[in-house]
């Protein structure tokens, strides 16, 4: 029996599939819990800009420069909140719907779990990268061990990062990906 093109009805399915299927949709509640932090972030940044403003005239450079690098990580925070609330989103629960509108996300053409991960591992090394900027930039407060501890920590998010970019690049394009490409 062929099937009707015209007919944009999804296919039924099984009772517990369908229920398997349907439990992705516990998934809402954290993407709303982290549009909540998004807007908790937001307040913590215009409480921060306030006080950099009116405190503006009593800081020296340094103490400038480390307040704007903590406005920096807020907003790498706040940037890898949206590609996992977006991101997370379309990949895990439901199409977003939002395919050639003007402001759509040019990242979220090609997103899926594996490109996720590895998006979201760069984001963590960007952050921690500020984290590590401020306390070279502050170190007579830090201890040599804090600072060593922090710069181990940097360099296995770095690592981390090539492993999963490196695993996801075998997983997608296979050992002989390349040699079958050069074939054609």
């Amino acid at each position: 029996m062929a099937s009707n093109p015209l007919n944009t009805q999804p296919p039924t399915m099984r009772p517990i599939p369908r229920i398997i299927f349907a439990s992705r949709w516990l998934q809402l509640p954290l993407y709303l819990g982290l549009i909540v932090a998004q807007g908790v972030y937001v307040y913590h940044f215009m409480i921060e800009v306030w006080h950099l403003l009116s405190h503006v005239t009593e800081y020296d450079e340094n103490k400038i420069m480390l307040v704007v690098l903590g406005l920096i990580d807020v907003v790498m925070i706040s940037n890898l909140l949206i590609m996992v609330i977006v991101g997370g989103y379309e990949t895990f629960v439901s199409r977003l719907g939002i395919d050639n509108h003007p402001d759509e996300p040019e990242w979220l053409d090609h997103v899926n779990a594996g490109v996720l991960k590895v998006k979201l591992s760069m984001a963590l090394i960007g952050i921690s990268s500020i984290h590590l900027l401020k306390t070279f930039i502050d170190a007579e407060q830090r201890s040599t061990h804090t600072i060593m501890w922090q710069v181990v920590i940097h360099l296995a998010f770095l690592l981390s990062a090539l492993a999963m970019a490196w695993v996801d690049k075998m997983v997608s394009h296979g050992p002989g990906h390349h040699a079958k490409q050069e074939s054609h």
